[in-house]
């Protein structure tokens, strides 16, 4: 049995919730044998993790294509984990105001394995009209703004772990993406903030929010758009870092 520090992790349940994790966005129905090429598990545990994840409702088993979905259940564990976020609380008024004020893209993003999750997307398109997009999308966490930033300021040992895996799988573009998060990080440490253009035509900052005892977020703003990227970074840098310290202050009145 693995530990982390003192502590022992019950293997069926890290088994379990690998089961879970194997579900991607646009995914509907695995199978017995995509849960062992996605995880790695032995066939018969799989088989018995999948019964017991049927039988509490996480996952709905369909016998015509001998596959399985997602439950409902692990819907409502998204939701209760929404509503019970002091940061989001916080947080979702401050940025829906800065979107629709300037019409651009706002998130608020925390660390997954190797991507980033949003927590929170609300966008504005050029003529004003809020488009939704919903919770839980990743982005990488190597390629970035929201990941760079969060790279600037994570702990040593879960940074030096991810820059060695990424070197293994990135061999041919490591050397040019390694650079560029270096740069970031000088960026974060010397403005507060770091840019990337991950995306075409996509140009996006982010700056980190250490709050323990919380995990690091990170809070992003981006817009679609043809124009030089210096000119973006110099009309968003000021809003962002702005934003971020009305959280922050609004997060400490809250629970003062």
């Amino acid at each position: 049995m693995k530990t982390v520090g003192r502590s022992p992790l019950n293997r069926s349940l890290t088994r379990g919730i690998a089961i879970l994790r194997a579900f991607r966005p646009g995914t509907e129905l695995l199978g017995n044998g995509d849960f062992a090429e996605r995880t790695g598990l032995p066939r018969a545990s799989i088989s018995r993790l999948t019964q017991t994840l049927t039988e509490a409702g996480y996952l709905e088993y369909d016998a015509r294509q001998r596959a399985y979905r997602l439950g409902a259940p692990v819907l409502t564990l998204g939701h209760a984990m929404r509503a019970g976020s002091a940061v989001l609380r916080v947080a979702t008024p401050l940025m829906t105001a800065l979107a629709r004020r300037l019409r651009i893209n706002v998130g608020l993003a925390v660390r997954d394995g190797d991507a980033m999750v949003y927590l929170e997307s609300v966008r504005y398109d050029a003529a004003g009209a809020q488009r939704s997009v919903v919770s839980g999308q990743r982005v990488p966490i190597e390629l970035t703004a929201l990941g760079r930033a969060w790279l600037a300021v994570a702990p040593e040992a879960e940074r030096a772990a991810l820059m060695a895996q990424w070197a293994r799988e990135r061999r041919k573009r490591w050397r040019s993406v390694k650079r560029e998060i270096g740069e970031a990080a000088a960026a974060v440490a010397r403005h507060g903030y770091c840019a990337a253009a991950w995306q075409p035509q996509v140009v996006a900052l982010a700056t980190p929010l250490v709050i323990p005892p919380r995990p690091i977020h990170v809070l992003n703003v981006s817009v679609t758009t043809k124009a030089p990227a210096a000119s973006i970074l110099h009309n968003l840098e000021q809003p962002l870092c702005t934003l971020a310290a009305q959280i922050c202050q609004a997060l400490d009145e809250s629970e003062a």
